[in-house]
């Protein structure tokens, strides 16, 4: 009722967003602009809380999802004037740390991990396999680099330069982001960029991250001991409908689970 009465003060609120998992275009509980948008949405306009805290364990994955959020969860801090506060728990890694980049400050515990500030492209070769079992590879394209890095046919030395190339442009890209949102505050390192990762205060140290601590201390320090919070995450579903989207939903968790033993999770 106090926070009907005028001339009195309401007890501030912090809305908690939690980005868990990789980021993907799609899939069963990955991370991608289109099924974080509504919680964006709702944590920066539903009423008028003191600050946004990113819940962060994300080992990373798609480079245009990873801006694309980032980029919605600057733009909606810029129009409401909310801080914005990312917790970094097991791992905040490629485009992890961009999403937590996104944030005005970066806490992190003193066992994360974060950085890995790079760009990976993994494939596989069966062109041998297919040889053996005596199964021919036919494809037809009009346009000379329509077929590129073709995992039934053997590597191109012009496809790997091609690839590389990309790889680049998107590594700049990073950069360009990283050194955007800690402008005065990364160390002069040259191995920030090269993919590396650091611990916790190491972390800190190195520009990467402003603080350790955790959520609820550190929120309650900044806007008193009787802030509430209020939570807003992905919903998943209780039973897929299909066995199809059982089977897909598995693939998803192994596919997830390989990115973060990347980094020894």
């Amino acid at each position: 009722m106090k926070r009907w009465i005028p001339f009195l003060k309401s007890t501030p609120s912090v809305a908690v967003v939690r980005l868990q998992g990789a980021i993907a275009s799609g899939g069963r509980g990955s991370l991608s602009d289109r099924s974080t948008a509504p919680l964006l949405e709702r944590a920066f306009r539903k009423g008028k809380h003191a600050a946004v805290a990113l819940e962060i364990n994300s080992p990373g994955g798609s480079p245009v999802q990873s801006s694309l959020i980032g980029s919605r969860i600057r733009r909606l801090s810029e129009e409401t004037g909310i801080p914005v506060f990312a917790f970094v728990e097991d791992v905040a890694a490629s485009g992890g740390y961009w999403l937590a980049s996104a944030a005005d400050e970066i806490i992190v515990d003193d066992s994360s991990i974060l950085g890995s500030i790079g760009v990976i492209s993994a494939g596989f070769g069966a062109h041998v396999f297919l040889q053996r079992q005596g199964i021919e590879r036919r494809v037809h394209t009009a346009g000379k680099s329509k077929s590129m890095l073709d995992p039934f046919k053997p590597e191109n030395k012009d496809d790997v330069a091609r690839l590389d190339r990309l790889l680049e442009q998107l590594h700049e890209n990073f950069i360009a982001h990283v050194k955007s949102r800690r402008d005065g505050k990364l160390a002069d390192n040259p191995d920030l960029f090269t993919g590396e990762v650091w611990i916790g205060r190491h972390a800190v140290d190195q520009g990467l991250a402003d603080s350790v601590g955790h959520l609820k201390p550190v929120m309650k320090a900044r806007f008193g001991k009787k802030v509430r919070f209020r939570r807003y995450e992905q919903k998943k579903p209780l039973m897929p409908r299909l066995g199809l989207s059982m089977a897909r939903g598995a693939l998803a968790e192994i596919e997830e689970r390989a990115e973060f033993a990347r980094f020894g999770l």
